[in-house]
């Protein structure tokens, strides 16, 4: 039974985590679903303590066949987080109901919880009866070095190139090795080792197993792999290459959208000579910088398992583009490598959209501020940020403003080319307030230009929009966007519910504050509630205690949440260090409990 605890605690933490891994991928990695899926299993959890409960005479052959059970809850989560857009109709690219996300979330990661919840208060007690009174922490214990193992296995695995596919089927085998036993039944240890055969040779066509469900969302799959920051998918139709990052869009081929940002950032210069390319490195960037002529292009990529993966597929221009003389490839967090010496003319930040943690750290204030301490004098730092042609919703405009802000606090001179994708300049030195001097630069470097033509120019910094977007900015109260108070946060998600809630884009929320949140009626509603839920449990043992073990609980969560949304901000790599980060919290718990015993 030590044993059994032992892998129980690997399996369930080692099992979370790819689940929500999977449960990340399928809602286009967000951290609120990590969150949401947290509380989940957190519930699942509790709702199987509570059958054990109720069954407590459960003998070795109901942990025989609950034990399987987890492993292929476990592998089931994983088949069903996969086919999900299959399962409601969704299309590939596109989110799913909110309603139908939160279902996958719930059928992902319940049944898996409910049997971890259930199993543990079953050993724990047979692992009493053999050893005699006082083993309920020992049990504990070994539960937590379990899953202490399991964390480690989550983070390192991964890191040595094996696949969540693959993670499961070791978890389906391992709790179908651990069912057999030598008090079980014949029939019983046949099937257990019948279950842990089929895993295994699973796991032997796991790639191809891989692929398999990959095409269920993505039918006209080239490749697919996990790697530290999340799932990279690459898909190719009639010589087009489309690039996925958590199942979101991430850029295509066969598009002007990197001629359009490269030439009209470079025009806004007489001289460009150094480059330096945060980002973006498969997007096309690199051969339009080499059509400026003399050039040196630095491009950082921050995920080289993704740059290796999309460079297969990529054409071949794009390819001899990358390993040009006048090009240098360096895979470092572009934030780290900004704190190396050097000077460059032009930055370009080709980073994904501030949607979640780890993209937004790419669009706040101290992110410009490292960037301007790289460029020369008159450099000029450009970035995208998805706009709209017509109309822009409160949510879109406080969004852009946060990112603005967070830009003018850090260069004098700003201007913003709107359309469909909102271009962003940024300089130290005047920027051309009128189309004249771009539009020669371009006539002059560019005359082949499909898209950036001196027309193109005119047309940006003339039409009406220019004006008005500019005005509308200036005017939005949004508060910069820093590292320590993500203020376009707020607005990212109103967008992402008005895609199920039309009309939450027309909302406009006010930014919320330390102040503003002790002056809100809610937050005083809720401390009033908490203290007369206190006066009355003080009169009733029961009630005081399990008042104090949720509040307990609460504050726990709350507390893990925000320190997983810190980490992903600081280092954006919360796919792969996940269970390193549950584990540390597990332990931490752990630690307490014992040494609250060893006080008592």
């Amino acid at each position: 039974m030590r044993f059994r605890l032992v892998l129980l605690g690997a399996l369930a933490l080692l099992g979370q985590v790819v689940l929500l891994r999977e449960c990340d991928v399928a809602s286009f990695g967000s951290e609120l679903v990590l969150v949401l899926g947290l509380g989940a299993w957190l519930a699942g959890t509790a709702a199987g303590a509570l059958a054990a409960h109720a069954a407590r005479r459960a003998g070795d052959r109901a942990i025989a066949v609950a034990l399987p059970a987890l492993g292929g809850a476990v592998v089931l989560g994983v088949v069903l987080a996969r086919g999900a857009r299959r399962l409601f109709g969704g299309l590939p690219g596109t989110e799913l109901p909110l309603g139908a996300q939160l279902a996958v979330l719930g059928l992902c990661l319940l049944p898996a919880a409910f049997l971890g919840g259930l199993l543990f208060p079953w050993m724990a007690r047979r692992f009493a009866a053999e050893r005699g009174s006082g083993s309920a922490a020992r049990a504990y214990a070994l539960e937590s070095v379990g899953g202490l193992a399991g964390g480690l296995l989550s983070t390192a695995l991964p890191a040595l190139g094996v696949q969540n596919l693959a993670l499961a089927l070791l978890c389906g085998a391992a709790a179908c090795a651990a069912a057999w036993g030598p008090r079980q039944s014949r029939p019983g240890r046949a099937a257990a080792a019948a279950g842990a055969a089929t895993a295994l040779v699973l796991l032997a066509f796991s790639p191809a197993l891989d692929r398999a469900m990959a095409r269920w969302s993505q039918p006209h799959l080239l490749d697919s792999r996990d790697t530290p920051y999340g799932r990279v998918t690459v898909t190719g139709a009639l010589g087009q290459v489309v690039i996925f990052e958590s199942d979101a869009l991430a850029y295509e081929s066969q598009t002007f959208a990197a001629e359009e940002f490269v030439h009209l950032a470079a025009a806004q210069r007489d001289r460009v000579r150094r480059v330096l390319v945060l980002g973006g490195a498969a997007q096309g960037l690199v051969p339009e910088l080499l059509r400026l002529g003399r050039v040196k292009v630095v491009a950082v990529e921050l995920d080289r398992g993704s740059l290796a993966l999309v460079l297969r597929h990529l054409p071949a221009a794009e390819r001899r583009a990358l390993a040009d003389p006048r090009v240098r490839v360096v895979f470092a967090d572009p934030r780290r490598f900004l704190e190396r010496p050097g000077r460059y003319d032009l930055v370009l930040s080709g980073m994904p959209e501030p949607g979640s943690g780890r993209t937004n750290r790419f669009y706040t204030r101290e992110f410009f501020a490292a960037c301007a301490r790289r460029l020369a004098p008159g450099g000029v730092l450009a970035l995208r940020l998805r706009g709209a042609e017509n109309l822009w919703t409160p949510a879109l405009t406080r969004r852009t403003a946060a990112v603005h802000r967070a830009l003018r606090e850090v260069f004098p001179a700003t201007v913003v080319l709107p359309g469909a994708t909102n271009l962003l300049l940024a300089s130290r030195a005047p920027l051309p307030p009128d189309p004249a001097a771009p539009a020669a630069r371009l006539a002059a470097r560019l005359p082949d230009a499909r898209l950036a033509t001196p027309a193109y120019a005119r047309y940006l910094y003339t039409n009406d929009r220019f004006a008005e977007i500019a005005r509308r900015l200036e005017d939005d109260p949004a508060p910069a966007n820093r590292d320590a108070r993500p203020a376009c946060y707020q607005a990212t998600m109103l967008l992402w519910l008005s895609r199920f809630f039309p009309r939450l884009a027309g909302l406009d929320l006010p930014g919320i504050g330390a102040g503003d949140l002790a002056r809100a009626p809610a937050a005083w509603a809720a401390s009033a509630a908490l203290l007369l839920g206190l006066a009355l449990a003080r009169r009733r043992a029961v009630l005081r205690r399990a008042l104090y073990a949720g509040a307990a609980g609460f504050s726990g969560m709350l507390l893990e949440s925000v320190l997983l949304l810190h980490y992903q901000t600081r280092s954006g790599v919360l796919y792969q260090d996940l269970g390193l980060l549950l584990t540390a919290f597990m332990g931490g718990l752990a630690l307490g409990a014992w040494a609250l015993e060893r006080l008592a």
